[in-house]
């Protein structure tokens, strides 16, 4: 579909008059110093490859590292600190995503364009399905039991059912895309299209593109979370280290704050309404979410290849898998905030 320059005119004069209001309460990354402290290195496996997302199940304590480059997913008892198992070929392995009431993790073989299913108690293969191009990260939609996966490259979303792995459709967004998440007070989709400058509304029944918001001051959108409560969409701008919030109840751009060159995974912890943006440059952001309104706490480099990070409702610690630690080897970085 093609916009009207006219109507996208005014909306970019809205969404600058809006950022000129945002940014200038916000202090620029390094400001103010990362309102977190160390808890604990946790040693991994492998070598120092690239990670990519991560994926907890808080109750039991269980967080998924994809490590994309060893072509493998990690599992972690956070409670314990120790490693469980390694779950080994697992071509690229980039998106994981564990559903617990379901006890199956879920994971995007970019090297063969594939969704794996694995069972959470035991790490064993039990179904696959195949994806379009690139497939990276990973949404779970628990009304239907569907498993929605981003194909990057493909520019599409293939939608698989949970249980028996059978692919019910996919969803073209006419652009490369980004991230992928449910939104259970609307039931919809909505996914972070880099390509296309943009944040698509899916109905997860029909699979229609329902609603496409511009994104404007937004460089290719990848990153994606969801405070539901407050109606508020978090993009990450991985061109122009920028992080957007777009209200959805007015389909507006609410807020526009610097953050970390290269911005990658977003973790809100919707307890504490505390959003963490985590960079490929290694920078992690901190903001607390107010009346729609967001407030940088804190942001700085907390490690090279921190640009992954996972929030555990529960304690409200954060992880972050680096490929180096301080000894050299891969390591789980665990944060506590301050206060």
């Amino acid at each position: 579909m093609h916009h009207n320059r006219s109507r996208l005119l005014p909306a970019l004069i809205i969404a600058l008059i809006l950022v000129g209001a945002c940014s200038s309460e916000a202090s620029s990354p390094g400001g103010s110093p990362l309102p977190l402290h160390p808890v604990a290195e946790i040693a991994l496996p492998g070598d120092n490859s690239r990670f990519d997302y991560a994926s907890l199940d808080p109750e039991r304590g269980l967080l998924f590292i994809a490590q994309l480059g060893a072509s493998e997913v990690i599992e972690v008892d956070v409670h314990t600190r120790q490693v469980v198992r390694t779950v080994p070929n697992l071509s690229q392995a980039h998106g994981v995503l564990v559903v617990p009431e379901l006890r199956r993790v879920y994971v995007t073989a970019t090297g063969e364009n594939r969704l794996v299913i694995l069972d959470e108690d035991t790490g064993t293969v039990i179904g696959q399905a195949p994806t379009g191009d690139y497939p990276d990260g990973i949404a779970y939609d628990p009304k239907r039991g569907a498993v929605w996966t981003t194909n990057e490259s493909g520019g599409t979303e293939t939608v698989v059912d949970a249980g028996t792995a059978q692919v019910r459709g996919t969803v073209d967004l006419g652009g490369e895309v980004g991230n992928v998440a449910y939104d259970p007070v609307a039931d919809q989709m909505l996914v972070a299209v880099q390509g296309k400058g943009d944040l698509a509304a899916i109905d997860p029944e029909t699979l229609d593109v329902i609603r496409r918001v511009p994104t404007p001051g937004c460089r290719s959108g990848h990153g994606l979370a969801l405070d539901s409560e407050a109606r508020l969409a978090f993009v990450a701008c991985e061109d122009n280290a920028t992080l957007l919030t777009v209200d959805l109840a007015t389909w507006q751009t609410a807020c526009s704050n610097t953050v970390g060159q290269q911005p990658d995974v977003l973790a809100y912890d919707q307890g504490a309404h505390r959003l963490y943006v985590a960079a490929e440059s290694g920078t992690v952001s901190v903001f607390d979410q107010h009346d729609k309104h967001l407030t940088e706490v804190g942001s700085g480099h907390l490690a090279d290849g921190a640009h992954v990070v996972v929030v555990d409702p529960t304690t409200g610690h954060t992880y972050y898998p680096v490929p180096t630690g301080n000894d050299g080897h891969p390591a789980l970085l665990e944060q506590a905030p301050e206060g």
